[in-house]
């Protein structure tokens, strides 16, 4: 390997208010030391957005890097700051193999849309992993992303759905876009270690939907939804059904996961008098769920798993940057103010380079996550 992928990657962070001022700022840090950077990473909040195309130009004549992928968040990281309702931009600056990845267009409808220089690219690579990000818009996510996944021959797709303010939900990929999933593929010449941290713990035992009509769960293990619900959750929760909100998710079984593994939905309905349940996903006859708790507790205590699992494979090699996405629920509002997440990351992970964003869903392997976190670290 040569010795331009064996540097440490450059970070920026800024909160100045003009954009200008704000990506000379980053790149007075990002550019250090980093002569052969080819890709960078960019994640701008929601202030930022409207000059985001005008930013993207800029950034490229500044920094002499033609590859730029990210996208914009209600709050973006750097390190061991979280930054929210206020401007902020935070960039990420790699030096890869050439021919190591291929920034990914828009993918809209389907996952064979990918683009003719992409499909090229894959005939002469093995692509292991994707970091992406996708329009929280688009009705096809569910197909989309388990269809590119297939595409990389089972690969792993890492990313997050944009989050925004405004009515802009844009993307850069080389240039701006939306509407679909965009970033980057790389290769087997780019090694990257990657984790999911779910903000939830299960309050009963694996349950069996037995009845069911679209997202209304009628009966599991051929009992009434809801009797089966309020005896899992218990008190007090199940004597006052109006604290539920917020609290009491329904995780849905990742079928063939032989490590327990489950997608977190919202609770978005009860009817009393029927006994039914509604929530934020279709689901089926024989499908296995199981009711959790939304738990500060329980979020860092396996958010430190993660970190400590994805470190150590690592190995002995030292982590040249890393990318996370966290869920808008997760954060301020499980960690506390005062970027109570990242520096909990930062704590295990050491002194890497990491920019990320607050994602309106998380992408990890071939699946779309909420209340999550998904750790990328490049080594």
């Amino acid at each position: 390997m040569s010795d331009q992928v064996q540097e440490q990657f450059g970070w920026g962070f800024s909160r100045v208010t003009d954009w200008h001022d704000a990506i000379d700022a980053c790149l007075e840090t990002t550019t250090l030391g980093q002569p052969h950077a080819n890709l960078g990473f960019i994640y701008v909040t929601s202030e930022h957005v409207p000059a985001l195309e005008a930013i993207v130009d800029y950034l490229k004549i500044r920094s002499g890097i033609d590859h730029w992928v990210g996208t914009s968040g209600i709050g973006i990281v750097a390190c061991d700051t979280e930054c929210y309702d206020s401007p902020g931009i935070a960039m990420l600056t790699c030096a890869f193999p050439t021919d190591g990845f291929r920034v990914l267009s828009t993918v809209v409808d389907a996952a064979s849309e990918c683009s003719k220089d992409v499909q090229t690219w894959f005939a002469s690579n093995f692509s292991t992993v994707g970091i992406v990000h996708a329009d929280p818009r688009n009705s096809h996510l569910q197909q989309l992303i388990p269809g590119l996944s297939e595409i990389l021959g089972g690969g792993f797709l890492l990313g997050g759905l944009t989050s925004t303010s405004g009515e802009e939900h844009q993307q850069v990929a080389d240039g701006l876009t939306n509407g679909g999933i965009s970033g980057v593929l790389f290769s087997e010449k780019v090694s990257i270690a990657s984790g999911l941290s779910q903000g939830c713990s299960p309050l009963g035992p694996n349950r069996t939907i037995t009845e069911c009509d679209r997202n209304l769960i009628v009966r599991i293990d051929d009992r009434p939804a809801l009797t089966v619900f309020k005896e899992d959750i218990g008190e007090p929760f199940s004597s006052n059904l109006n604290r539920v909100g917020g609290h009491i998710f329904v995780g849905l079984s990742v079928t063939g996961s032989d490590t327990g593994d489950y997608v977190v939905r919202n609770l978005i309905g009860i009817d009393v008098e029927q006994e039914v349940l509604a929530i934020g996903d279709h689901v089926s006859p024989g499908e296995v769920i199981v009711f959790c708790k939304r738990d500060a507790e329980t979020a860092r205590k396996d958010l430190v798993r993660m970190a400590k699992d994805v470190r150590r494979r690592v190995g002995n090699k030292t982590p040249k940057g890393g990318l996370y996405f966290s869920c808008l629920g997760r954060g301020r509002h499980t960690f506390g103010p005062n970027s109570g997440e990242m520096k909990i990351l930062t704590q295990e992970l050491g002194d890497v380079p990491l920019v990320g964003f607050f994602a309106n869903g998380e992408i990890s392997h071939n699946r779309l996550y909420g209340y999550t976190g998904v750790l990328s670290l490049f080594y």
